[in-house]
């Protein structure tokens, strides 16, 4: 295989469908690395984009991924150049120092920038907030917004620029200007640095012991109804099935995977086999059969081997399917005199959270009419893995009883709902 030059124009190509129902095709065609496909997924999903059909290949030096995807909503703003741009970015360099092993510049981490604002509270409010900053690709690391007495929300967003323009005047006046279109010409801002003095906001306040057993255990019983609102696709997901093989080829494992469908699924896949440390040299993702999805890979060990250790195999086939039936974890409970919505996915261990999990929260609750009285946003440690968790306070005034099991059940199966794709 010869040495590819520096030039980025074919390492990812999108082809957007002739008709607006047509699915467009990305192909990705690079220097292979583990934990690739994880980090392509994420960037599709963090653009508001579904997977509806994939197929991955590679020697174990080179990659060639095609994936056909859809936007998640009719009214989605996908902007394609800047997808390309930040799909390039996770790719490995394809230089000469690329295959002379040499050792990579280590990636600069994105300043993180604190928006303050204060403004009237009204329904909706954080999710329209929410929409602006996803249009302008700033991404919400942690966010911590209060409501005054007097009826103002008093909003906190510490952000960071995909496109590493923020420290620029242009893009702070297009952010202010897409904000006031929102928030009123009345409402005022301010983004400055977020100093080491913000550090400790990173990790939520601490969790009632029964709160964080309830959220974060790995198994859901039949008749938790009260605490996750099982509906009928949580039932149709306990039928998911993972399987190994390793008979059907010399040098690789075949891991088949099979569940219903719902959004994230190939990142909740590629996340965890990354965290494993697997490396897929062959994959093809189905498209929906029934509602059902396929997915067959050949996978080996990073050392190159196929994986015959029983224990890793459980392991593996384990936390596949706690991950297929339980990517999100969604409850409600009681906050001393108010009422609780937490929302709590795994991070990576490469430390990224989930993409869009705050706005898919905020539209469910607009969409339900309910008011965020107060939001957090922070990270929790369990003794296996870390949390990227989500608090809101509700506000009692609105259209739904939440003080009834149906009224939350209501709440958690519309969250729980929005953030699946279902």
């Amino acid at each position: 295989m010869g040495v590819p030059d520096d030039d980025d124009s074919d390492t990812v190509i999108i082809q957007k469908g002739k008709r607006g129902e047509e699915p467009n095709v990305i192909t990705v065609n690079c220097p292979d690395k583990t934990g690739l496909g994880c980090d392509i997924c994420r960037t599709i999903l963090d653009f508001g984009l579904h997977i509806i059909k994939g197929d991955v290949s590679t020697d174990g030096l080179w990659c060639y991924v095609v994936l056909w995807v859809v936007p998640q909503s009719s009214s989605s703003k996908v902007r394609w150049k800047n997808l390309k741009e930040r799909l390039v970015s996770v790719c490995p360099s394809c230089s000469v120092s690329f295959y002379l092993n040499q050792p990579s510049p280590h990636a600069i981490s994105s300043s993180v920038y604190l928006l303050t604002f204060c403004s009237s509270d009204r329904r909706g409010l954080l999710h329209d907030v929410n929409e602006v900053l996803s249009e302008l690709e700033l991404t919400i690391q942690r966010v911590k917004v209060t409501k005054t007495p007097d009826g103002h929300a008093v909003d906190l967003f510490f952000i960071t620029d995909n496109l590493e323009l923020l420290h620029t005047k242009a893009r702070q006046d297009e952010t202010y200007e897409q904000l006031r279109a929102v928030l009123g010409e009345s409402c005022g801002f301010e983004l400055q640095l977020a100093g080491p003095k913000y550090d400790n906001l990173q990790y939520i306040s601490s969790l009632p012991p029964s709160v964080a057993e309830e959220l974060f255990r790995c198994k859901i019983e039949d008749n938790e109804f009260h605490a996750q609102a099982l509906s009928s696709e949580m039932t149709k997901l306990k039928k998911a099935s993972v399987t190994i093989d390793n008979s059907l080829s010399p040098g690789h494992t075949l891991l088949q995977i099979s569940c219903i469908d719902h959004k994230g699924f190939l990142y909740d896949i590629m996340r965890t086999l990354k965290d494993f440390s697997i490396q897929i040299s062959f994959g093809r993702f189905s498209p929906v059969n029934k509602g059902q999805r396929e997915l067959d890979l050949f996978i080996r060990q990073k050392d190159g081997r196929k994986i015959v250790d029983p224990e890793k195999q459980d392991a593996i086939c384990s936390r596949l399917k706690v991950e297929m039936l339980h990517p999100l974890r969604v409850i409600i409970t009681n906050r001393g005199p108010d009422t609780e919505l937490l929302v709590a996915n795994p991070i990576e261990l490469s430390g990224n959270g989930r993409p869009r999990v705050f706005y898919d929260v905020t539209l469910a609750l607009k969409n339900l009419g309910i008011c965020i009285f107060s939001a957090e946003i922070g990270r929790h440690c369990t003794t296996d893995r870390d949390w990227e968790v989500y608090r809101f306070l509700l506000d009692d005034n609105c259209n739904t009883d939440m003080s009834t099991m149906v009224g939350r059940n209501r709440i958690v199966d519309k969250v729980r709902r929005t953030l699946m794709g279902w």
